[in-house]
């Protein structure tokens, strides 16, 4: 029985979502579990799993098309039905037109001259717009010809190597010849037209935005629109208070090179970090809340997020029920997690819960630093790098490997006893590192 494929409401977060491609074309058959078409939220592309094995009878949006949650954008049936989808949406109160491919948007990915679909990860296409260039100028070498990241940036520097050995032609400038911030001379025959030097010097009309003249204007991505948003109303709206300590972390570093040695997967000391905010909200459950306005939701598993920088922008995936996980197995989420972030492949349900966001910028050298809360939990961890210092114990000077830790705090949520509480039973499991095994 034909049935429509409708935007899923977990799939956007929000109210409206960027039909960014299909992935499946008309006529073609499909199971269970396979992904059908791509949706770009504000926080990453989400690729829509069949639910029923099915034939894509059509579909009603082109690629480029910003879509509402829960509108109907392909029409899914049986290989009988194929010869009466007209018919069949009207019948489900679906208007019958089918879009042109003259009538799809600029931003719809490009189709290769002969027809033949050209398969692209949803990052790859979003680098290769932002480029200026389109899937048929990029030879794919994933799975089955799909173009991938590295295929992108492999075209964009052979693209940028051309443009700076060319310089200008006759008859016009070409496009790498000027660069915002500078000039290059230009010799007068190189000029194809003096409408060319009239345009640069015209004034700039009342009212418009100034044109930096040691730079240039970057346009925003909807990634990168959410994240300020959010981020803006989280400073504003959050009341937040901060605690600060600093953690012995030897013994944490001498058990990480014994696991490391037998483990399965590398781990990592912000793994390690990850495993003591288990084991601090476990032992400190008031802590593990979020504020909901008219009250307080109280988790009973410890759900955290880990802030991870990719190419489209910061997110921080949440690890599920980490009190119940090995260092190994956080580290292999954590890579995995990483590696669909850079594709632009993270789900809006790897986005979704958790109480608090461990955000480490110690592999950067950075010492400490405060972060703000990601709403709508009620902390963050600021971790920085570890070093070492003169440390006075028991009226002697050594020298140990300290790390300073930040906690940002929604005071709604969390009193400062109470963070208090939770801080120091963060540190008792970093300098007591077994208690992260047992």
């Amino acid at each position: 029985m034909a049935t429509l494929l409708r935007v899923p409401e977990v799939a956007t977060g929000s109210t409206s979502a960027l039909l960014t491609e299909w992935l499946v074309a008309e006529n073609a058959r499909f199971a269970v579990g396979d992904p059908l078409v791509v949706l770009e939220t504000d926080k990453a592309a989400v690729e829509v799993e069949a639910e029923v094995d099915a034939v894509l009878l059509r579909a009603l949006v082109p690629g480029g098309t910003n879509v509402e949650a829960g509108s109907p954008i392909a029409l899914l049936g049986s290989e009988a039905e194929a010869g009466d989808v007209d018919k069949l949406l009207a019948e489900l109160g679906v208007g019958a037109a089918k879009p042109t491919k003259d009538a799809e948007p600029e931003s719809a990915p490009a189709k290769p001259a002969q027809g033949a679909r050209i398969f692209a990860s949803p990052l790859a296409r979003k680098l290769l717009k932002e480029a200026g260039m389109t899937p048929d100028q990029v030879t794919g070498t994933g799975p089955g010809g799909r173009i991938v990241r590295r295929d992108v940036d492999k075209a964009i520097e052979a693209k940028s190597a051309g443009l700076k050995s060319g310089g200008l032609k006759s008859g016009g400038l070409k496009s790498g010849g000027l660069k915002s911030g500078g000039h290059k001379s230009v010799e007068p025959e190189s000029v194809a037209s003096s409408s060319v030097v009239r345009n640069s010097v015209e004034p700039r009309p009342v009212g418009s935005k100034p044109v930096p003249s040691h730079g240039e204007e970057v346009p925003l991505t909807r990634m990168r629109r959410a994240i300020a948003r959010r981020l803006t109303e989280s400073k504003r709206d959050i009341p937040h208070f901060y605690l600060r300590r600093t953690a012995r972390i030897d013994a944490l570093l001498a058990l990480r090179k014994q696991l490391n040695e037998v483990a399965p997967e590398k781990i990592s000391v912000n793994d390690l970090v990850v495993c003591a905010v288990g084991v601090a909200h476990t032992q400190v459950p008031d802590a593990n809340v979020i504020w909901t306005g008219d009250g307080m939701t109280r988790y009973s598993t410890v759900d955290v997020g880990v802030a991870v920088a990719s190419s489209p922008g910061l997110v921080t995936p949440v690890l599920r029920g980490v009190e119940r996980s090995s260092p190994s197995a956080i580290s292999r989420q954590v890579k995995e997690f990483a590696r669909q972030a850079d594709e632009g492949k993270l789900r809006q349900a790897d986005l979704e819960g958790g109480t608090i966001t461990v955000s480490n910028l110690g592999m950067y050298g950075v010492d400490e630093f405060s972060a703000i809360i990601n709403p709508p939990q009620s902390t963050i961890l600021a971790v920085g790098a570890g070093r070492q210092a003169p440390v006075v114990v028991d009226g002697e000077v050594r020298v140990e490997t300290q790390m300073t830790l930040t906690l940002s705090v929604d005071h709604r949520a969390i009193d400062g006893a109470l963070a208090a509480q939770w801080m120091a039973a963060l540190v008792t499991a970093l300098e007591e590192p077994l208690r992260l095994v047992a």
